[in-house]
């Protein structure tokens, strides 16, 4: 789009790429509502619409122990009412970095629709009949590959990986339990910014931010591009 055009979609109120109107100022279409939960499952429903790959992957943030950060793909398996799941190896890195700390952020960023949603909040297990339940609904050798991976852990080969794979199902068959060492996450937001993309990068971002996970949302606030 040229630049002259765009200026005149702005001065005429058209919809921009984030799908509302450039007032800069009210808080609507794709940003309505009084729930920051509703909204992000909204948005990734319209993802899995237009996305070609994963429109449940984020990048999932974590730090070490002296303080490096470290970053990673992972998949967003739930929006409950209240947090955001994934699961993993709890011998993984991230694992590790997690439980030490006990906070995480991550980033949801779809091409498609040209927005984001940023997360950052506090982390807990999700170890019981939730993750029970989500394991036995992954196909058979996504099963048996978590028994058989040590995540994070150096592999000598991949054949060695592959026999790894033999010797689980030798001994778990075609149902195999929910490893012990391995489950969900469940990250209780503090902070939640959705980011739409905008016309000469006057971008909308609306971040709603509070004061622990049991507490209520203030109003969002509209933040600068």
């Amino acid at each position: 789009m040229a630049l002259g055009d765009c200026d005149r979609r702005i001065k005429a109120g058209h919809p921009g790429p984030s799908g509302e109107n450039e007032t800069m100022s009210d808080r609507s279409g794709i940003f309505a509502g009084d729930d920051p939960f509703a909204i992000a499952r909204a948005w990734l429903a319209e993802a899995e619409r237009l996305e070609p790959n994963d429109p449940n992957a984020i990048a999932l943030a974590t730090v070490d122990a002296s303080g490096m950060p470290n970053v990673r793909m992972v998949l967003l398996k739930e929006i409950e009412a209240d947090a955001f799941v994934f699961y993993t190896n709890y011998t993984s890195a991230k694992a590790s970095e997690i439980d030490a700390s006990g906070t995480a952020a991550f980033v949801l960023h779809w091409k498609s629709l040209r927005r984001q949603i940023r997360v950052r909040g506090h982390v807990s297990r999700e170890d019981g009949t939730l993750a029970d339940a989500y394991f036995a609904s992954r196909s058979l050798k996504s099963r048996l590959g978590a028994w058989a991976s040590r995540q994070s852990q150096p592999l000598s080969s991949r054949s060695h990986l592959m026999a790894e794979v033999a010797k689980v199902t030798a001994t778990h068959g075609t149902r195999p339990p929910r490893p012990p060492f391995w489950g969900g996450y469940r990250i209780a937001p503090v902070e939640i910014e959705f980011w739409a993309d905008g016309a000469f990068r006057l971008h909308d971002r609306f971040r709603w931010r509070r004061d622990g996970p049991a507490q209520p949302w203030p109003d969002p606030v509209r933040l600068n591009p």
